[in-house]
């Protein structure tokens, strides 16, 4: 049985959470995030000086926030994990400089953290609601969060992943935009404010038609695992501009969110099954922001031959609980740096799988 404390401030979200893990159970303890939605939405989007200072002033409060409420003192930690990779640089440094303060002054080792890589471990992350997620392998997980839409095909448990999983297992991913921005970008256009999805989302189950207007898909070939989502903003604009004139816009809009998010959902959806039957895969999994769509979940229920399973919602945005999860596999590898080490440590704003 081990502690670890993760901190993720990768981009809005401040975040610290204590976790429990032992023998391939990952329980967080205690979650402390703080949201800068607010901050950013007068802007339509994530300002990454904004964020900065922001999270400057939400660190130490989130940090200790979450060790009071796991009732853990650092001293009874076996590691710390941070976040180091990838993300706005401004916002990373303040974690990662955090990390390290905290780990030097109380001799812990520190664990450095690929983003994408927690998001994975998000999956394992045992719920007071749900317990823990049974996942089968070999898996294809489904990373839709922020600006990353990735497949990957996992063969076994993370305890076993090898430090190069993000490249050895990436099947396919977005050339251009990510789902994520793909729903930012066009909800920006219909007045929706920031982040979109949810709105989209919200729009759409008011009765709208997800076949009322044709909207592209990108590489649509029945053998390509990659996604393109760069020429939907266009044609969202085009076809607002044109109903807008029109004087139909408003009363069109349950119809035109629907349209949007099948438009981003069905090659999400389609390219995770293909990849699933090339693989012999006997589960689906489904992680990021964009995993909590009504829609995408919808459709895999339907159209899935095998169990698809996602985190608690909780657990889907941005947020420590699977940092802290990722840093605790990677500490039980011995991939855990002491201070001569983790003072060179530093953060890149590029995945670098």
């Amino acid at each position: 049985m081990g502690l670890i404390l993760g901190i993720e401030t990768s981009c809005d979200e401040c975040s610290a959470s204590v976790l429990m893990h032992e023998r391939g159970v990952y329980s967080p303890l205690s979650v402390s995030t703080f949201s800068q939605i607010e901050l950013h939405q007068p802007y339509g989007g994530v300002v990454p000086e904004v964020a900065s200072r922001n999270h400057l002033e939400q660190i130490d409060p989130v940090i200790w926030d979450a060790l009071g409420r796991a009732k853990v003192e650092v001293e009874d930690l076996d590691a710390i994990a941070v976040t180091n990779r990838p993300g706005l640089i401004g916002a990373l440094l303040v974690g990662v400089t955090a990390a390290k303060a905290l780990a030097y002054v109380k001799r812990k080792p520190l664990v450095p953290v690929h983003h994408l890589e927690g998001h994975l471990m998000s999956a394992f992350l045992k719920s007071p609601k749900q317990g823990t997620p049974e996942v089968l392998f070999p898996a294809v997980f489904l990373l839709v969060s922020g600006g990353h839409t990735n497949l990957y095909s996992v063969e076994s448990a993370p305890e076993s992943w090898p430090a190069t999983l993000l490249r050895d297992a990436l099947a396919g991913s977005s050339m251009d935009d990510a789902a994520g921005e793909a729903f930012d970008k066009s909800a920006k256009i219909l007045g929706f404010p920031y982040p979109g999805g949810k709105w989209i989302d919200e729009e759409a189950r008011k009765g709208g038609n997800p076949s009322a207007f044709d909207l592209p898909r990108g590489l649509k070939q029945k053998d390509s695992l990659a996604f393109s989502f760069s020429g939907l903003k266009t044609a969202v604009a085009l076809l607002a501009q044109r109903l807008g004139k029109e004087g139909v816009l408003e009363s069109a809009l349950p119809d035109v969110c629907a349209s949007i998010q099948e438009a981003i959902i069905d090659p999400m959806v389609r390219k995770s099954l293909l990849l699933q039957k090339m693989k012999g895969a006997k589960s689906i999994v489904v992680v990021g922001g964009v995993a909590a769509n009504s829609r995408l979940r919808e459709r895999f229920l339907k159209e899935s031959p095998v169990p698809v399973i996602y985190p608690d919602l909780q657990y889907c945005t941005d947020n420590a609980a699977m940092i802290a999860a990722a840093g605790a596999v990677r500490f039980a590898q011995g991939y855990g740096l002491d201070s001569s080490a983790f003072l060179k440590l530093n953060a890149f704003a590029i995945a670098e799988h």
